[in-house]
């Protein structure tokens, strides 16, 4: 993405087929020219970096070539990685989980995502029968895919002691999982570490489950947790006070954490930002409404950072606290101020950009759930009518038609059409 720093790999073409040994160096396309890093501090270490592993490249084909050897490339990625060099008779003998490791490092990518891949390698270490290149089968991610949905989420002290019962993970946390080894085996496959991905084998096996089953808050539980007001400075009022912010802005937690006064620009009196999502990069655009400011002038205009576990922990007890029977999450108040937006009647494609959605699709989702709802409030007054006309049916006493006429003729009436109004 332009601006954005980007992986310095190492192409080796072997029988016009293209392969690629990262370096583990990233830099901005601004950073790179005629083939040497420029406009940084660590220029000179960077470039003696690239240098030795194209000078070990090249040794190792010109070796091969002498004694003519097979030129294969992952012994020239071993040469180049100092792994040692055991003629391409073998596997790399390197483990898979130590290979994720030493990956995820040459990424540089953000500390989240880095998060990502070091409790995906927790996950596979605790599964324990994906550890070595040949574990790589169908059946073994199958396998993991069960033993992920047998996992209890992570529960607090609070709720420990409260007696709360961890609900098993979600779809959604299982899917991510497969999503960064999937991403892992793609890039394995492209520095051929492995013919093929066991993924390739599994399309459409693995869901992310139901998407379209939006959680927010009503008006009222966004009221109740307005009018929460934990002891100043703790935790808990930190967590409010963030989760407060979120419901205004409609920022996600890595945005909200990025926040600073500095992006934002006073148009009309109002504070406006455009910026980029770090997650995706993504242009939105952000106007900080009243009870959002009121947040930032309590902590000197500078939003208060928390752990997105601790903040998590915080939002389920402000949950039950504010009476609200659904377990709080960072994310929930995102959805929130898009239902809220769009109830207030803002047009879609305008909450789309506030939210900083690559497409309109995803933005439609919050729609079609405020259209469920509507739906299900139909439903509910439909019930209550027919339980009324039941009730009335019961209570009413019907009389028969003579009984009618019969009142009728006594007060001197008669059935006549009457007089219609003329036009």
């Amino acid at each position: 993405m332009k601006g954005k720093e980007g992986p310095l790999e190492l192409r080796v073409i072997i029988d016009r087929r293209p392969y690629y040994i990262g370096t583990g160096v990233r830099v901005r396309a601004s950073e790179f020219r005629y083939g040497k890093v420029v406009g940084r501090d660590d220029a000179k270490e960077l470039n003696e970096r690239l240098e030795s592993f194209v000078r070990s490249a090249n040794e190792e084909v010109t070796r091969r070539v002498n004694e003519k050897l097979p030129i294969d490339v992952r012994v020239i990625r071993r040469k180049v990685y100092g792994l040692g060099d055991d003629d391409g008779e073998s596997e790399a003998t390197v483990e898979f989980l130590e290979w994720i490791n030493e990956q995820v490092k040459e990424m540089r990518a953000a500390e989240g995502t880095v998060k990502h891949y070091r409790t995906l390698v927790d996950r596979l270490r605790q599964f324990g029968k994906i550890k070595e290149w040949k574990d790589l089968t169908t059946a073994n991610i199958c396998k993991w895919d069960a033993w992920l949905h047998s996992l209890k989420a992570r529960r607090s002290d609070a709720d420990v002691k409260a007696g709360v019962v961890a609900p098993y993970i979600s779809d959604a946390a299982v899917y991510n999982y497969h999503k960064c080894l999937k991403a892992l085996l793609n890039r394995a496959v492209m520095f051929d570490m492995m013919e093929q991905s066991p993924y390739d084998k599994l399309r459409g096996q693995f869901k992310r489950g139901d998407v379209e089953n939006v959680e927010y808050l009503t008006e009222d539980e966004v009221e109740a947790i307005v009018g929460i007001h934990p002891l100043a400075g703790s935790q808990m009022a930190v967590a409010r006070d963030l989760f407060v912010f979120q419901l205004y802005t409609g920022l996600s937690y890595s945005d909200a954490q990025d926040f600073s006064m500095k992006n934002y620009k006073q148009v009309d009196g109002k504070w406006v930002n455009v910026g980029k999502r770090v997650k995706t990069g993504v242009a939105y655009i952000s106007q900080l409404l009243p009870p959002a400011v009121e947040v930032l002038e309590k902590y000197g205009m500078q939003l208060p950072r928390i752990g997105n576990a601790d903040y998590n922990h915080c939002l389920k007890a402000l949950g039950m606290a504010a009476g609200i029977d659904k377990p709080l999450h960072s994310h929930m108040a995102r959805h929130t101020f898009a239902t809220m937006m769009l109830r207030e009647g803002v047009r879609i494609e305008h909450v789309s950009k506030m939210l900083g959605h690559t497409n309109i699709t995803t933005t439609q989702r919050y729609a079609k759930v405020l259209a469920d709802d509507i739906r299900k409030d139909f439903t509910m007054i439909e019930q209550k009518l027919t339980l009324k006309t039941k009730n009335n049916e019961k209570d009413n006493h019907y009389a028969d038609s003579s009984t009618i006429v019969d009142c009728l003729r006594k007060t001197g009436g008669s059935f006549k059409r009457g007089r219609s109004r003329k036009e």
